[in-house]
């Protein structure tokens, strides 16, 4: 199950801003996004699916935190609390994970610098990313939900 809230809204939310696993970020450069393939390390969830940069949560991170974090980790792209402008909590088997989106110049993918997390990344347009067979399902669900928003 997904819960979508508006900028406000996320910090009202309590227990899954307390007790969650991860955050990613649907991470717009113009038109596009920067979409991360996954790896086939053991015990990944999705392998070698197309993920959205983030990840798992280290102690004491907000929901925000953890995905600025790996979004400069993973692509070495530095997003400001102000850029995540949409919020989505998705019930997954580890916990609660966060989705965030946020929308920089199409000019930023010149900067992205992948990290070495997962097989590679891409430019990708969200259409193709929710048409994709190795797109995670629930990734593609929110992602539509927040298209279907106006975004």
């Amino acid at each position: 199950m997904t819960s979508i809230y508006s900028s406000a809204e996320t910090q009202a939310t309590g227990a899954a801003r307390r007790d969650f696993a991860g955050a990613k970020v649907m991470l717009f450069f113009g038109g596009s996004m920067a979409i991360l393939r996954r790896d086939h390390s053991p015990g990944i969830p999705w392998p070698g699916c197309l993920d959205f940069p983030g990840g798992g949560r280290e102690a004491g991170e907000s929901p925000e935190t953890c995905a600025i974090r790996e979004t400069a980790e993973e692509l070495g792209t530095l997003l400001r609390p102000c850029d995540l402008v949409f919020a989505a909590v998705h019930a997954g088997a580890r916990g609660p994970s966060w989705f965030f989106a946020a929308h920089l110049p199409a000019e930023g993918l010149r900067e992205v610098r992948f990290g070495g997390e997962g097989a590679g990344w891409c430019e990708m347009a969200p259409e193709a990313y929710c048409a994709a067979p190795d797109a995670i399902p629930h990734f593609s669900a929110i992602l539509s939900a927040y298209r279907r928003r106006g975004a």
